[in-house]
């Protein structure tokens, strides 16, 4: 996928460059960050195949950075899922920069992106029930939870997670992209 970065009033999203392996790896070696990723704490090594995989068109994640500083703060998930004209997002964040709405203000550029210029029918994210930050986010930016998977991803440990499924349909976009107070339809009435 061609990706060309889009702008937030505080965001930049982009595709990585090797440039970014130190401060994937402040964030990716981290075992809190880690721990709902499912693929635990990256060495330096995995942390450089990461971003080189995320470098070229076949990109399924893309580097969340800050404008004001030129600073990488995190990552997005974004790839093509198994139905057609549907994808899924995603968020990873170095612990510094949590809980001030980056991941939503990044994600909801990238539904934006997705039903305007991809003109996907359908984004979908996942989070275990107890990544209840991720959970809030998933809400934020109006994806609604269509399913609980029990014990459907298997842990290295041998304990298996749930699994929330959320979504968002274009439709379900465009009405909430509608001008804040519009116009009422008259349909035979008068006022």
């Amino acid at each position: 996928m061609a990706f060309s970065p889009i702008d937030t009033p505080r965001l930049r999203v982009r595709t990585f460059v090797p440039e970014d392996c130190p401060a994937v790896y402040a964030y990716r070696s981290d075992a809190a960050v880690s721990h709902y990723l499912g693929v635990g704490v990256h060495t330096e090594e995995q942390t450089r195949e990461f971003v080189t995989r995320n470098a070229g068109e076949e990109a399924r994640a893309l580097a969340l950075v800050l404008r004001a500083e030129d600073r990488l703060i995190g990552h997005l998930v974004f790839h093509p899922w198994f139905a057609p004209r549907t994808y899924e997002i995603g968020w990873a964040l170095h612990p510094a920069y949590q809980g001030r709405g980056y991941a939503a203000e990044g994600a909801r550029a990238l539904l934006r992106y997705s039903f305007e210029t991809l003109k996907l029918h359908r984004v979908i994210a996942t989070c275990q029930p107890e990544n209840t930050a991720s959970y809030r986010v998933m809400e934020k930016i109006g994806l609604r939870q269509e399913g609980l998977f029990r014990q459907c991803l298997a842990r290295p440990d041998g304990t298996w997670w749930d699994e929330c499924f959320f979504a968002l349909l274009e439709e379900e976009w465009r009405s909430t992209e509608a001008p804040a107070n519009p116009r009422p339809e008259r349909r035979g009435w008068r006022a």
